[in-house]
């Protein structure tokens, strides 16, 4: 009573543990979740803020210099500006936790925003080559390189380095898309803001060294930075597309696929399907097992599957799908149990001869013992049809049909019968491989008797050599006490019953 209670303790202590252990890991998932909302709507706003001070002094100083360069790049920085915003109101929308309507949670809305960014870019685009195309082909401006032009234009280059760090930073830490697009917007702004100073630049030397052709240069420098915005929108794009059509990473399917088929008892890996969906991997899996393992062992081995995408995908959310398969060591014995259990049927005593080439098979199945004789002898029918249709090198099959109990039985007495345990004690006397027999119960149950004992049996005898002795003690035990119903004898080794 003593250790029993010791081990019920300490079962409850185990658990209560894992339930403060997993209730720990809860709160940090929270205090991890917040903490990295806060970072991303942060330093988003601040990229909001830092563009709308940007965009408004490039055209103030666009529209005073008539300066293509600086009005494409004002152009450019309202079209961030809006990106920004968008980026802003999707990092807020995609830290959702899923719900019932989206049950892979909100992080597409990165993905969109993104998409958005992209559209607003190229367009961005369309704009400063048809300005510049007017500028070098048909009509030309006066530009005014003022000293506040550079000013602002160096402004801009250090604000940009800033928060395209900023974003960077928060972008790798979270692996968030719509702040990634937003840091390689700001990085490349700095280039074609470089630009477009050289461009103001050589106008001014033209002016002052009267070289005409150098005007030239300030919608060259706008058509560069237009060639820019043009490889960051491509880059853009093809990353979004992806995303929003689920294509896997490159290489990560077939690191997943190879880990997996390292798997004691994975017959085959038939799909792996990833999709991302802001920060997060979402890991569909599918896997051939041994059609006769056990519900326990496949929950296993879809752990150990599970921690072989893990490896590759750290933070995947993964679903393993097992589905039986017929295994390369299969043999008979076990497909005649495979076509049972299919049908939830348990099959017992196997026996198969191989008479002059031909396979016969006989074998025991217990069902509900509430089943009509038609009814039982029907499912027995279709279940050799299936067996012999699925195993063509049977020939005949032969079921003995038992009755599977499904009430417990309620015993009447316990019986006390010296005489009857003297008579089973002398039949053992004939089975030299016994060395023992002990702990004789006899109960009387609606009528019947039943007895059990437990035989001690040599360390090393073959289970089939035990079972055959079992089997020949049962026999003769009825025989020579034809009043017992039911005999159950319980097989000890000589080495349980010396401790």
């Amino acid at each position: 009573m003593g250790i029993g209670a010791h081990r019920c303790g300490a079962g409850l202590a185990a658990t209560e543990s894992k339930a403060i252990m997993a209730s720990m890991a809860e709160a940090q998932d929270r205090l991890t979740s917040d903490s990295m909302r806060r970072e991303k709507r942060a330093v988003a706003g601040n990229s909001v803020l830092a563009a709308l001070v940007i965009t408004t002094l490039k055209i103030v100083v666009g529209v005073l210099t008539q300066s293509l360069g600086i009005l494409s790049e004002a152009a450019h920085s309202a079209l961030d500006l809006v990106a920004a915003l968008v980026t802003f109101f999707s990092v807020r929308v995609s830290d959702k936790p899923a719900d019932a309507d989206h049950q892979y949670g909100h992080g597409k809305v990165e993905s969109f925003s993104a998409f958005i960014e992209t559209g607003l870019l190229l367009m961005t685009c369309v704009w400063i080559v048809y300005e510049s195309g007017k500028r070098l082909f048909f009509y030309n401006v006066e530009i005014e390189p003022s000293v506040a032009a550079f000013v602002v234009m160096l402004l801009s280059i250090g604000v940009d380095v800033w928060r395209s760090r900023a974003l960077g930073a928060i972008a790798d830490k979270y692996d968030s898309q719509a702040l990634e697009a937003d840091a390689l917007h700001f990085f490349t702004d700095i280039w074609s803001s470089a630009v477009v100073i050289l461009g103001l630049a050589l106008v001014w030397a033209g002016r002052q060294y009267h070289l005409e052709w150098l005007r030239k240069a300030d919608p060259l420098a706008a058509l560069f930075v237009a060639c820019v915005v043009v490889n960051v929108s491509w880059r853009l794009a093809r990353r979004t597309m992806d995303a929003l059509l689920d294509a896997a990473p490159t290489g990560v399917r077939n690191q997943i696929m190879d880990r997996i088929e390292t798997v004691d008892g994975v017959l085959e890996v038939e799909r792996v399907r990833i999709r991302k969906s802001g920060s997060r991997y979402f890991a569909d899996v599918s896997v051939g097992l041994a059609r006769n393992v056990t519900f326990q062992r496949s929950e296993q081995i879809s752990d150990a599957v599970k921690s072989c995408v893990h490896e590759v995908l750290p933070d995947a959310d993964v679903m393993v799908h097992s589905a039986p398969r017929a295994g390369r060591t299969e043999n008979i014995f076990d497909r005649i149990r495979a076509v049972a259990t299919r049908h939830n049927f348990n099959v017992h005593d196997i026996s198969v001869q191989d008479l002059r080439g031909q396979l016969h098979v006989e074998q025991h199945l217990e069902l509900d013992e509430r089943l009509t004789m038609k009814h039982a002898h029907d499912e027995v029918t279709r279940l050799e049809s299936e067996m012999r249709t699925e195993i063509p090198e049977i020939a005949t099959i032969l079921t003995h049909i038992e009755s599977e109990p499904a009430t417990i039985e309620r015993g009447e007495e316990a019986v006390l019968d010296p005489g009857l345990e003297k008579r089973l004690r002398d039949v053992v006397r004939n089975f030299p491989e016994v060395m023992d027999v002990h702990d004789f119960q006899f109960k009387r149950i609606r009528e019947r008797l039943y007895v059990s004992c437990h035989c001690t049996l040599p360390d090393d005898m073959p289970l089939s050599r035990v079972h055959d002795v079992q089997t020949a003690l049962e026999i003769r035990f009825k025989h020579d006490a034809p009043e017992l119903f039911r005999v159950l004898i319980h097989p000890e080794p000589v080495t349980d019953n010396r401790r």
